[in-house]
């Protein structure tokens, strides 16, 4: 019985894996070609998550102002 058990849990193991492994692999491969060496800049993303971060807390400060606040 104990056999049938650690079978089973085994088993398990190996779905899990198996979709965690497929989870975890690229949807697409990467394509070469135009702005590859621009996105692959950690500066120029960083420059543009900050700005995204930015604009975004400007438009919900923006949203959030009553009318006594101007």
């Amino acid at each position: 019985m104990r056999m049938v058990g650690l079978l089973g849990l085994v088993l398990a193991l190996v779905v899990v894996g198996l979709l965690a492994k497929k989870q975890l692999a690229p949807a697409a491969p990467a394509r070469e070609g135009v702005g590859v060496g621009a996105a692959a800049d950690p500066r120029l993303q960083a420059r543009q998550a900050e700005q995204q971060v930015k604009d975004a807390l400007d438009a919900a400060a923006k949203a959030r102002r009553m009318p006594d606040d101007e």
